[in-house]
């Protein structure tokens, strides 16, 4: 698999609905994974890659608007779309003040979604949270050697712990901002205002 693909995450409770999305989004070379509620996306986003979150308003267990919500307080900086076929003007300004950073009314047209996941990639939305909301106080030490250049090595002998030990906390960190390398990771903790 191409580490560039877009990993996109899209929620829906309707499983024909789920099916066509996923077809489009991965004839345009997207990653997908599909999910009937909130409950699992969540628990895979704290598992895996994803770059781009879609979710219908209206989803079993928990409503696409608390999913958001959730989204913004753990991932702040994972872009979340808005899906809904119930749309009104008050949704859609709710919605976009939460931190949707798009807001599409059903039916998918597949042109819009393509284009409305590409503009969220490239977003570079304020977060409302920080790194220390995110990160134990370890990793949180581990990140500042990180951005100062610093090898897990020297790492390990700064901080007076084993190679090993940081390498945990390195994977730990990289999962928590949803990095897959240390170039993003640099991008997430200056986007979260920690380079600042």
């Amino acid at each position: 698999m191409n580490l560039q693909e877009p990993h996109v995450f899209f929620v829906d409770d309707e499983p024909g609905i789920r099916r066509a999305a996923q077809r489009a989004m991965e004839s345009s070379g997207m990653c997908v994974r599909v999910f009937s509620c909130g409950p699992d996306c969540l628990a895979a986003l704290s598992q895996e890659t994803c770059d781009v979150l879609i979710t219908d308003v209206r989803i079993g267990g928990m409503d696409g608007m608390s999913l958001l919500r959730e989204v913004k307080r753990r991932f702040p900086w994972l872009p979340t779309i808005i899906v809904t076929a119930y749309g009104d003007i008050p949704l859609a300004v709710t919605a976009i003040k939460t931190g949707a950073a798009e807001f599409i009314e059903k039916p998918l047209d597949r042109q819009e979604l393509l284009s409305a996941i590409h503009k969220a990639m490239g977003t570079a939305a304020r977060p409302n949270s920080n790194l220390q909301e995110l990160l134990s106080d370890a990793e949180l030490q581990v990140v500042r050697l990180i951005l100062d250049g610093r090898t897990t090595r020297e790492i390990a002998n700064t901080l007076s712990r084993s190679a090993r030990t940081i390498e945990a906390h390195r994977h730990n960190v990289m999962r928590k901002l949803g990095a897959r390398n240390v170039a993003q990771l640099v991008q997430r903790a200056n986007a979260l205002g920690f380079g600042k």
